[in-house]
């Protein structure tokens, strides 16, 4: 019961993360109007003028362009900045209440999305989608903290990946909905908008359903008894001893070590490595190109011949969900470290294939299906190991102390290349044009060479045996000794 609450926590956040292309047509030509530098009467006009009197589409005027832009981008910042405040709130109250607590941003969100029209549509959508993303920060960290505390160790991947999971089947349900004969036509893109804020009414049902960690009982408040009855909750009937053995052996070592800010996690060399590799797995994932598929997917299709692309898109959603399944059944069995370089090789591979396709299908008719064959298999390498890996693989490079600041500051890293790449990727397209996912592809050889050489296996591994594996070969200077107290001692916020 547990899980599926988690789950429904990341569908009412990914619910509003995407917007396909034939919807974004129809709220451009809202800005227009409420901007009051479009109108059809003047598009008709300029397309039937030879003068430039006029914009035929209000997605071509520079002040539709901004606010889109900036629609779009918002989503980002908020979750960049809510990344720091995971730590906090998981803390404040409890995983569960935490997440019940930050409700009130999705409800929020989806009432000033839903009701635009009641305003000026672009100030109520930028500022909906900036709440929303403040909402999807916290979430995107509590989800991955929650669902690792109460996962047993040996189904620790298999249930890390469900957030990834979560949240491919909430892209493919908004790019359903999306549909212009569904909500996402000239009348009802409003209620599409607005509904990214009804699972959180949902959520708000169920989650007290949900028992507390256990781990955040026991560890961090030392309630032995409250743990024990999560515990039952969470497992039936049955002795908890060696659980709450286990945990009395986590607490001991969590008071040992200070819980270590992120300032000082920037500047300590002790956990430098760990910090690097966590890093770059969440850079491996936004940097991929995924998020030039997933935003662009429709003009992609429709480039390579495609007579209805945005079916094609949701064939991108449903092989996606197809996959994330495939890593969940996998990642216990065959490794983090296994599985994100078969993902990442086999998306270098495809995004060569995806360029030569684009490049001769002018040419060659035959190679639209190069490319678009080149699209489902990119996806599905994504998601078999680069997708759902980094969101949990954190928690395991890192103990007790530093692992909330580390979690923090790899989300602020995923939220801030998913920023830069929606923002830089139409200007990277206009550039290279056909020849755009090389640039993908090169940067796919390099996290793909970086993790063969730098990424320990975690499957199975103590936080000790992990740990030991990044200090191998490294002596233990005094100098560490002392930075090690130092962070024991530092109040850095």
């Amino acid at each position: 019961m547990a899980l599926c609450m988690s789950l429904c926590v990341q569908l009412c956040c990914t619910s509003g993360w995407s917007i396909n292309m034939s919807v974004s047509q129809v709220i451009e030509k809202h800005y227009g109007r409420s901007l009051g530098v479009w109108s059809e009467r003047t598009a008709v006009l300029s397309e039937n003028s030879t003068e430039e009197e006029g914009f035929s589409e209000a997605g071509q005027h520079p002040a539709v362009v901004m606010y889109w832009s900036l629609s779009v981008a918002i989503f980002s910042i908020g979750g960049m900045l809510s990344s720091f405040l995971v730590g906090f709130v998981g803390d404040l109250k409890g995983r569960v209440k935490g997440m019940l607590m930050v409700n009130v941003l999705a409800v929020a969100a989806g009432l000033l999305m839903g009701l635009c029209r009641m305003w000026q549509p672009h100030i109520m959508v930028i500022s909906g989608r900036a709440v929303m993303g403040f909402y999807c920060g916290l979430t995107s960290g509590l989800v991955p903290m929650y669902i690792g505390e109460i996962a047993p160790k040996a189904y620790r991947g298999a249930l890390g990946t469900l957030h990834q999971l979560a949240i491919v089947i909430g892209i493919l349900i908004s790019q359903v909905i999306g549909l212009d004969f569904v909500l996402g036509n000239d009348d009802m893109w409003p209620l599409l908008l607005g509904l990214s804020g009804a699972p959180a009414i949902l959520q708000s049902f169920l989650l007290p359903l949900c028992p507390e960690s256990p781990r955040y009982l026991y560890i961090l408040l030392g309630k032995e008894q409250e743990a024990r009855k999560s515990l039952h909750r969470l497992k039936g009937a049955y002795d908890p001893t060696t659980d709450l053995e286990e945990m009395r052996r986590e607490k001991e070592e969590a008071d040992r070590e200070a819980r270590v800010s992120i300032l000082s996690l920037i500047r300590s060399s002790v956990y430098r490595q760990q910090l690097l590799v966590a890093l770059m797995m969440h850079l491996s994932q936004q940097l991929s190109g995924i998020n030039a598929i997933f935003y662009y997917s429709t003009a992609i299709f429709a480039r390579a011949g495609v007579g209805q692309p945005v079916y094609a898109t949701i064939g991108v959603g449903v092989i996606n969900t197809i996959f994330t399944l495939v890593s969940v059944a996998l990642v216990d069995k065959a490794g983090r470290r296994t599985l994100t370089l078969v993902g990442l090789g086999g998306m270098c591979c495809c995004a060569v294939a995806m360029t030569v396709g684009l490049r001769f299908q002018g040419e060659y008719s035959w190679m639209s299906y190069v490319s678009m064959s080149a699209i489902f298999l990119f996806v599905s390498f994504f998601e078999i190991g680069p997708g759902p890996i980094p969101w949990f693989i954190v928690a395991e490079l890192f103990s007790q102390g530093p692992r909330p600041a580390a979690i923090a500051l790899a989300g602020c890293c995923n939220w801030t290349s998913n920023f830069i790449i929606g923002m830089t990727f139409p200007y990277i397209q206009t550039w290279l044009d056909c020849y755009v996912f090389i640039l993908f592809a090169v940067l796919l050889f390099g996290f793909t060479v970086f993790i063969y050489l730098r990424v320990p296996e975690t499957k199975g591994k103590t936080f000790e045996e992990i740990a030991a594996v990044f200090h191998k070969g490294r002596k233990k200077s005094p100098k560490d000794a002392t930075e090690l107290q130092q962070l024991k001692t530092s109040t850095d916020a």
